[in-house]
């Protein structure tokens, strides 16, 4: 599986802001992927080392809409940490937010 296709897309929330100032980024990543995956993917597409990663598998939630029932999809996250002094540029954008 290519590292394009591992990560699927960063997970924007307060959550994943508050985790970012430590280091930490949320993505969601492809089902299938495992720990090993994710880290090289991250590494090859960012440019930085990764200390430790977590994953978990976000389960659907009831949802409703009128008289139709219908579920959301299950899918996979990951908590990236990477080494102190490095970032990822995607979340920079996020500190514009801060002030809102």
């Amino acid at each position: 599986m290519e590292p394009s296709q591992v990560l699927i897309r960063p997970v924007v929330s307060e959550k994943s802001y508050v985790l970012s100032a430590a280091n930490r980024y949320t993505f969601r990543v492809h089902p299938d992927a495992h720990k090993t995956q994710i880290r090289q993917a991250v590494e090859e597409l960012f440019g930085v080392h990764v200390v430790e990663v977590r994953t978990l598998s976000v389960k659907s939630k009831p949802k409703r809409r009128g008289t139709t029932r219908g579920r959301t999809r299950t899918w996979k996250k990951a908590i990236v940490q990477i080494r102190d002094g490095e970032t990822i540029p995607i979340f920079q954008g996020l500190g514009a937010l801060e002030g809102s």
